[in-house]
Formats: structure tokens, C-alpha cells, sequence
């Protein structure tokens, strides 16, 4: 009959509700149960402003190492024709893959005191595990791989003929890559960054491994609600939904730069 649905688009409307349904029900539990219990209350507690505090903080530090290094290997990336740059994409990306664990493990076998870099380290009188450093090392581990990615196809997608252009107007390399490409690649980058920040703010497996989960030091948002659970779940469903929350930001953040880079390819249509 006209105008009824296909079985094909029937079926697809029932796997695609069913997976939202399993995606959407543990978050609206939490917010639900958080919404009728005192677990908002926990917001404004001391332990929560110390988490919170070392979460952004790191967070931010972390995002900052991520931007500076990633961006030109981004670019290389995007631009090189180098028989090394499979193996380099591969290791670079890797960490995505990774359970946590292996991470934390790999991050103390590199920088541990008996770690490939303790000697040289301990010589100089730095010590990494356990500290706040540990911890950014450990969010960019995780994060950086996304960033990278990010903006690697957003490098890859900028009009040779733009930099061509700028080129024989006279404008250097570094004039080009400045001037034309970065503006070009934004929203990219943009997209890039913020899921590297959402993955440095969640990140739990590495850190508690390698910078274990110390009050006021290392302990951030994540590793707070796992310590929380175990003594009072309230606590835990409150800093989750802090954690909810700034998840939910991030992600806006990204779908608007995911809406520039649309219009932008309907422009140049």
C-alpha cells in the first residue's frame, strides 16, 4: 500500500529506538535518582571542590600539551608522503584502542623509578608517579590520540589551491600554515580538542595507576566516584552527575563546531 513504511525501514526504526532506549536509561536513572535524593547536595562539599579543582586543572594542562605538540604532528600527518607514516598514524592512535590498564601499566614502566626513564629522572631529582604531573601525563596519553585524529582530517580537507594561492602572493611556510590553513582547519581543530578534553576529564584507569587517588593531589572527578562508592553511593551519584553534565557541554560544543564545518561545506558548494 502507498505511503506505508518498508519492513527494512520498520526494522530499522526498532533496532535504532532499542539502542537509544539501552543508551538513555542509565543516564536518565542518574539523573532521575539524583533529581529525587540529596546526592545534588554533595556539589558543594569540600571534597568535591578539591576533586573538581584537580580535575580542571589537569584537564587543562593536559589540553594545552596536547594542542602544542599534536597540531604540527596533525599537520605532518595530513600533509607528508613518508613511507614511516602508517607505522607513525598506528602508534600515534594506538592509545585509543588500549584498555586503561595496559596504559597506567606502560606510563610506570616508562617514567617509575625502575621504569626505562626513572634513572635519567631520579638523577635530575623529578619524580612522576603519584604526583599531578602523573596525572596529566596520564589524560594526555588518552586524549591526545583524538586531537590528533581530529585534526589531521581537517588538515587533510583544506584546499591546496588556498595555501598555493597565499603562496604566490609571497607568503612563507609558517605565513601559510598561520594565515590559511589553521583558520581553515578550525572547527576541526575545535571538534578535535574538545573530545581530547571530554576524554581527559573521564579518563580513570590510567590515572588511578599511575597517579593513584590522593586527595587534594591526584584524586580528580572519576576517581573520586569510584572512591565514593564504596562508602556512600549518594556522594558517587552526585559527582557523576557533575561529570554528566560537563560530558553534556563538551559534546554541545562539539555539535556546533561540527555545525560550522557544514556550513562552511555548503558554502563552497
Amino acid at each position: 500500500m502507498a505511503g506505508m513504511p518498508s519492513p527494512f525501514r520498520i526494522l530499522s526504526a526498532v533496532a535504532g529506538g532499542l539502542l537509544v532506549l539501552l543508551l538513555a536509561l542509565p543516564l536518565v536513572a542518574l539523573v532521575g535518582h539524583a533529581a529525587g535524593g540529596g546526592s545534588v547536595a554533595v556539589w558543594f562539599g569540600p571534597e568535591t571542590r578539591e576533586a573538581l579543582t584537580v580535575s580542571l586543572r589537569t584537564s587543562a594542562l593536559s589540553l594545552a600539551l596536547i594542542v602544542l605538540l599534536g597540531t604540527p604532528l596533525a599537520a605532518w600527518l595530513a600533509s607528508a608522503r613518508h613511507p614511516l607514516l602508517p607505522w607513525v598514524r598506528t602508534l600515534v592512535e594506538l592509545p585509543m584502542v588500549l584498555p586503561p590498564t595496559v596504559a597506567g601499566l606502560g606510563l610506570l614502566l616508562a617514567f617509575g623509578r625502575a621504569g626505562m626513564l626513572g634513572g635519567v629522572l631520579s638523577f635530575w631529582g623529578v619524580q612522576i608517579p603519584f604526583t599531578l604531573t602523573a596525572v596529566v601525563l596520564a589524560q594526555l596519553f588518552v586524549g591526545a590520540p583524538l586531537f590528533v585524529s581530529a585534526a589531521r582530517t581537517a588538515f587533510a580537507a583544506v584546499d591546496p589551491e588556498l595555501t598555493e594561492a597565499a603562496a604566490t602572493l609571497g607568503s612563507g611556510e609558517t605565513a601559510r600554515f598561520l594565515r590559511v590553513t589553521l583558520p581553515v582547519a578550525r572547527h576541526g581543530l575545535i571538534s578535535g580538542a574538545t573530545l581530547a578534553l571530554a576524554r581527559a576529564l573521564g579518563e580513570f584507569g590510567a590515572t588511578l595507576m599511575f597517579a593513584g587517588n590522593m586527595a587534594g593531589v591526584t584524586r580528580t572527578l572519576p576517581l573520586a566516584v569510584y572512591g565514593a562508592l564504596q562508602t556512600d553511593p549518594e556522594v558517587a551519584i552526585g559527582l557523576s552527575l557533575i561529570l554528566l553534565l560537563m560530558a553534556g557541554a563538551l559534546l554541545m560544543v562539539l555539535r556546533l563546531a561540527e555545525r560550522g564545518i557544514e556550513r562552511k561545506r555548503d558554502a563552497s558548494r
